[in-house]
């Protein structure tokens, strides 16, 4: 077993430097294209603890495996620290030797946005290039530089409870799209939307299912738990809903789970990302499409390996 210092290092600076949010779109785009069906993923662990949540998030593919060490603690962000913090190993695929930590957090929040855009890219009308965002934290603002990497965007409106954070998340989007015209914004700016992105901690519906244009692509990856939802149940109900895997969506998915107890949709109704990219199903052109991510570990092992 080596030991820590015969480790690669990968700090969250070498990921920036080594893996573009272009990158790393095409190679979540690649395993899925190459076969790769998230229904086999290894399970995560959720386990609570009295700050929030530990999550423990093994994968293998291509050969390769990997581990994430994930907490999730509601009350950072009123900290100034991040409410995700995590660390990656990763492992050589036939001893399970460790050869490599990552920055879990920097990774995760590259990830995120990637498997966000993946999807979006097939979905979304060739021209979408107007979003509104729910949300100014870290994943907020790298949406922009995801969408941004798929559609030109033309403007993004950022909505927030917090005048000086969505302000401060606007500066910081520009960056990312400075060809758009980035403001804050109100949640009636979904009527003219055709990205529009939740990323938010909220437990129930951000805006009514009948101001969404049939036409919009809609992604949801504020939360993990099942009792929480960011979309209306009836927007579920008229839309084509894109999940990782119906066995995570049944468990953690709390948008889809809420329409299901509703019923506005049975879990059936739901597509699975290999349904999608092996074009098993088609993306949906009468009406709106939503792509649903709770996280797995697939997603930081195909990443990782492009920074190491």
């Amino acid at each position: 077993m080596p030991s820590v210092s015969d480790l690669t290092l990968v700090s969250a600076e070498t990921i920036a430097e080594r893996v573009t949010m272009a990158a790393a779109i095409a190679e979540l785009q690649r395993v899925l294209r190459d076969g790769f069906d998230p229904e086999t993923d290894l399970p995560r662990g959720i386990l609570d603890v009295p700050a929030g949540q530990l999550l423990l998030m093994p994968a293998a593919i291509d050969g390769a495996v990997g581990q994430k060490f994930a907490t999730v603690a509601p009350g950072n962000p009123a900290r100034g620290l991040e409410r995700i913090q995590a660390l990656y190993i990763l492992l050589d695929g036939d001893t399970l030797s460790p050869t490599a930590i990552l920055d879990g957090t920097a990774l995760t929040s590259l990830r995120t946005p990637a498997v966000s855009a993946a999807c979006a890219d097939l979905l979304a009308d060739p021209d979408a290039g107007d979003a509104v965002i729910f949300g100014t934290g870290p994943q907020a603002i790298r949406h922009v530089e995801a969408l941004q990497a798929i559609r030109p965007l033309r403007t993004v409106h950022l909505i927030g409870r917090d005048a000086a954070r969505t302000e401060s998340a606007v500066q910081e989007s520009r960056r990312f799209a400075p060809g758009a015209q980035i403001t804050a914004g109100t949640p009636d700016a979904v009527r003219d939307a055709d990205l529009i992105v939740c990323a938010t901690t909220a437990s129930d519906p951000l805006f009514p299912a009948d101001q969404v244009r049939d036409d919009a692509t809609i992604i949801a990856i504020g939360s993990h738990e099942p009792e929480k939802a960011e979309l209306d149940p009836a927007l579920l109900g008229r839309s084509q809903v894109v999940v990782e895997s119906r066995r995570v969506a049944a468990a953690e998915a709390g948008d889809v789970i809420r329409a299901v107890r509703e019923g506005a949709m049975r879990e059936s109704d739901a597509i699975t990302m290999h349904e999608l990219f092996t074009g098993a199903v088609a993306p949906a052109s009468d009406r709106p499409r939503i792509v649903k991510t709770c996280g797995m570990g697939w997603q930081d092992l195909a990443v990782a390996r492009l920074a190491v």
